[in-house]
């Protein structure tokens, strides 16, 4: 089974070919660079420079594997979340392919692809507990199988990548901010800021990153005379600092949050034993290894990506579509691209494990 995946969700390009052997073919990446002036995405840049590059892309793709179109089994595109114009330039190329190859097409939740992401590189078994985190999203799940999810908490307002995005923004360290304010952060000391750890105390395993976000820019509009955050005056040591109490405050209501989890996951799911980290800040180092002491404390497997695997990519949608070819879960040409697309809600029906539907 090999099967094409075509991530274009945000302002990630890219293709790859993958299958059922858990074997990476091929994989071809193109991070949009026009958004850097801007601090973030622009949406109308993103679904532009997709369209520029979509074909190219997945042409290099095949060119990499020295193979042909026909030689796949089935094609699969991020059909949402995301921002809506870059994911219906995926799923109308993904559908293309398919009708002319007479291929099944497969439409992917692009958070799922992140959730499995773990199953191709390491010894992953259903049912695990994930933490997803990333720029746009921050949940906490269980995951039973494919296309079934029980979710135990979500953010209330920004997701944890979105606040190290906009914390590195105050501190003018660029865009993307999470690898910025990770590499300050081992220059800083991580207990010189006192921060907010929000919802630390609430009983359920939701969290929230907004108050924290606002405590950083009170602490950097200490650093004004006018209160203008553009002209703060900071260090390099100062903004060290602030990163590393940044990092450490986010680190910290995430551990909670899960081990509030982990009992959650033992009462229900006594048999499962793996804990997986996925997201664009599964990327985070100094989170990735603060997760792996707790859940060797807790007695559980600790798993997470290779980091070049966590930020948006073609691997991610081509193994999410290998998963749901072995099951026959491939879906009609008329399926539509979609903005949001909750992970607990209940799965699109299959179109039958046959040939694409017109």
């Amino acid at each position: 089974m090999l099967v094409l995946g075509i991530e274009s969700s945000c302002d990630e390009t890219a293709a790859a070919l993958v299958n059922d052997k858990k074997e990476i073919i091929s994989s071809t990446v193109l991070t949009q660079s026009e958004h850097k002036t801007f601090g973030g995405v622009v949406p109308e840049i993103a679904a532009r420079a997709h369209l520029e590059h979509i074909d190219e892309i997945i042409e290099e793709t095949f060119r990499k594997a020295s193979l042909q179109p026909f030689s796949i089994d089935a094609v699969a595109a991020a059909a949402g979340p995301g921002l809506i114009g870059g994911v219906t330039v995926g799923v109308m190329a993904g559908k293309a392919l398919a009708l002319a190859l007479d291929k099944p097409f497969i439409a992917v939740n692009h958070l799922e692809a992140h959730a499995l992401t773990a199953r191709l590189t390491s010894d992953v078994k259903y049912p695990y507990l994930l933490l997803l985190t990333s720029g746009g999203h921050c949940q906490i799940l269980i995951v039973h199988d494919v296309g079934r999810f029980t979710r135990l908490g979500t953010t209330i307002d920004d997701a944890a990548g979105e606040a190290f995005d906009k914390v590195a923004k105050m501190l003018g360290l660029g865009y993307p901010g999470g690898p910025m304010i990770e590499k300050m952060a081992t220059l800083g000391d991580e207990n010189r800021f006192v921060l907010p750890r929000p919802l630390y105390n609430s009983p359920d395993c939701n969290l929230s990153f907004s108050g924290l976000k606002t405590a950083v820019r009170k602490i950097i509009e200490s650093y004004t005379e006018d209160g203008i955050i553009e002209h703060a005056i900071l260090r390099k040591q100062d903004m060290a600092d602030i990163c590393a109490s940044f990092q450490k405050a986010v680190t910290d209501c995430l551990l909670h949050k899960l081990k509030k989890a982990i009992f959650t996951f033992r009462t229900t799911c006594p048999e499962g034993l793996d804990v997986v980290v996925a997201g664009g800040v599964a990327a985070n180092t100094y989170l990735r290894s603060h997760l792996k002491q707790m859940c060797a404390t807790e007695g559980l497997i600790f798993s997470a990506p290779p980091i070049s695997l966590c930020t948006d990519n073609g691997v991610m949608i081509a193994w999410a579509g290998v998963e749901r070819a072995v099951k026959g879960m491939y879906n009609d040409l008329d399926f539509r691209p979609r903005p949001r697309w909750p992970l607990d809600e209940n799965a699109p029906k299959a179109a039958g494990a046959g040939g694409v539907k017109a």
